[in-house]
């Protein structure tokens, strides 16, 4: 066991909580040491909540000490994306707009958390309203990959991949509307859980999009994830839209082996213009699922990139609904960026987004048919490791929407057609920068990605490594 709490898996430090091997006092200070150190060159947390986080910690302790446990995260401190509400606290959601935001209510996904046991360490950086795929912030500035600072996360969850990969929080929840779960997993080198659109209930959660928005964790390992989506997946009165179907125990899911199992790998698309070192990682991933016991096998896919227009075509259409009185009311408190996609939003005709909506069920049966007979799908989460912070920062340029779309390429194909996808990390580049793959899974059936992530973890080590501060 390592003697820096910090450095263990959620699912092993709430073991060791539980047997009494840490209290929570200890693992939280453990964090805590490590956010001040990480924070200034990271800028990760939006808010460190130093006080009420080792007064949580004490109350979790006091309360196993007279047999009290309160549930698998008892006394397992964690941090959020600043965009889930919680009574009391401010919620920025990364804007200027509601930098002073009080939420009167809470989250149902933090509050199912909270309901396990878990303390906060306080919230977690993000791009300004979850809109933009790099991790730039103007409001408050970029948050930085740990593996190297002058690299981009990835967004819009981007304090939620580098805490998580710079060990300063056990797990965090992000949200994925066009890749802003799996793209900061990929590019901090951690694993993110996509999930299948309402599986997790939105309420409580700052929305960018109505029919794309989803919850989902990053965390250290896919067992991690696969503890969370169980305890936050269910039905939710405050939410319609979440499923009413039974939740499967994911963590059964974690101890199967690939056998038997078939993965299809793509014949286009997902293989076409990759950097050769992303081309490099999926070979290698291929070669150790394959060892594993998996059947690879090609697929041919319909035309991926109809995809990604139709959901563009969707994400600003809803977005800019979603922002209309604010960017009437304050466009100069938007960054340039935001304010120009929004904007752009508000030129697509309603024929042409209702067109949209209305392919999303042909075009999920068609993709169904082409992966009829795998389990699920390899890919990249994107065609290249982490930009430099420099290079990536376009702000409301004319080149701005070309680079937004080549990082988010190998992303919206699954938001637009509502799949889970799971993002692990699978390699590294030559300059030390994470390289993740995604596997991609039919709709609720998140167990069966867990069994191929949990196997390919088994083997492979990429998850354990652990970024140095220079």
């Amino acid at each position: 066991m390592s003697s820096e709490p910090a450095l263990m898996s959620l699912v092993s430090v709430a073991k060791a909580i539980a047997e009494r091997k840490f209290s929570s006092r200890e693992v939280t200070q453990s964090c805590l040491d490590r956010i001040a150190h990480w924070q200034p060159r990271v800028n990760a947390f939006m808010a460190i909540e130093t006080e009420e986080a080792l007064a949580a910690a004490d109350a979790a302790d006091a309360a196993l000490a007279k047999g009290k446990n309160l549930g698998p995260l008892h006394g397992v401190p964690m941090a959020h994306k600043d965009m889930y509400y919680e009574a009391g606290k401010v919620v920025t959601c990364g804007s200027k707009i509601r930098r002073d935001f009080v939420a009167t209510t809470t989250s149902t996904a933090l509050q199912r958390l909270k309901d396990a046991g878990s303390v906060r360490l306080g919230s977690l950086q993000m791009v300004e309203f979850a809109y933009g795929p790099t991790g730039h912030n103007v409001h408050y500035g970029a948050v930085r990959n740990p593996w190297n600072v002058d690299h981009i996360t990835g967004g819009s969850s981007s304090g939620s991949g580098s805490a998580v990969a710079a060990r300063l929080t056990f797990a965090a929840l992000g949200s994925d509307t066009g890749g802003s779960i799996r793209m900061p997993a990929h590019f901090c080198g951690v694993t993110g859980f996509k999930t299948t659109v309402g599986l997790i209930s939105r309420a409580g959660a700052m929305p960018l999009s109505q029919s794309l928005d989803t919850v989902g964790p990053l965390a250290q390992t896919v067992e991690d994830c696969a503890l969370l989506v169980g305890l936050m997946a269910g039905a939710d009165p405050e939410d319609p839209t979440a499923s009413t179907r039974p939740v499967p125990d994911y963590m059964a899911a974690t101890k199967a082996s690939l056998k038997g199992l078939k993965i299809g790998v793509p014949t286009a698309f997902y293989v076409d213009d990759l950097d050769p070192e992303v081309a490099r990682v999926l070979d290698e991933t291929i070669a150790t699922l394959k060892k594993e016991g998996a059947e690879i096998v090609k697929v041919e896919l319909p035309d991926q990139r109809q995809l990604t227009a139709a959901c563009q075509i969707v994400l600003a259409t809803e977005a800019a609904a979603f922002h209309k009185r604010w960017m009437i009311e304050r466009p100069q408190d938007y960054g340039g960026q935001v304010l120009m996609r929004l904007q752009n939003g508000l030129a697509i005709p309603a024929v042409t987004y209702l067109e949209a909506m209305r392919w999303r069920g042909p075009a999920l049966a068609a993709y169904l048919a082409a992966v009829e007979g795998t389990d699920a799908v390899i890919a990249p989460v994107a065609p290249m490791p982490a930009a430099t912070i420099t290079e990536s920062d376009v702000g409301n340029s004319l080149e701005a929407e070309a680079v937004i779309q080549r990082i988010t390429r190998f992303t919206r194909p699954i938001n637009y057609l509502g799949l889970p996808s799971l993002s692990m990390p699978a390699g590294f580049t030559k300059k030390g920068l994470p390289v993740g793959m995604q596997l991609i899974g039919r709709p609720f059936d998140e167990a069966g990605l867990v069994r191929i992530g949990a196997a390919f973890q088994r083997s492979t080590d990429y998850h354990q490594q652990i970024p140095k501060l220079a």
